[in-house]
């Protein structure tokens, strides 16, 4: 789950309860603290992401891609390290390109 939708998630239990508890409140100050992109542009990555239509490139692969916004080849290779995934180079630059769009 990308931390938009954690947000949005975050967001209407605070528009139902008007208050968060203690965990749900944490968790929204990290997720604020470190999210990089809004909502909306967050949605637009991921489905670009999706569009490259990268063999061996999942979901979860996408969303840790969007939370984490790699601004180089080298930073997302060391992203996808975690995973046992092996993705040529021109998709990982294609991967990166992508990405830049929505960092500006």
């Amino acid at each position: 789950m990308p931390m938009v939708d954690v947000l949005n998630a975050l967001d209407k239990i605070k528009a139902k309860e008007k208050e968060l508890n203690y965990r749900a409140q944490r968790t929204d100050e990290y997720v604020r603290q470190f999210m990089s992109i809004d909502k909306k542009k967050a949605k637009e990555l991921i489905e670009k992401l999706n569009n490259l239509k990268i063999t061996r490139l999942r979901d979860i692969h996408i969303y840790k891609i969007v939370d984490l916004m790699p601004m180089s080849v080298e930073d997302l290779r060391a992203i996808l390290q975690a995973y046992t995934i092996t993705i040529k180079a021109e998709d990982l630059k294609k991967i990166v390109a992508v990405v830049n769009e929505y960092a500006k």
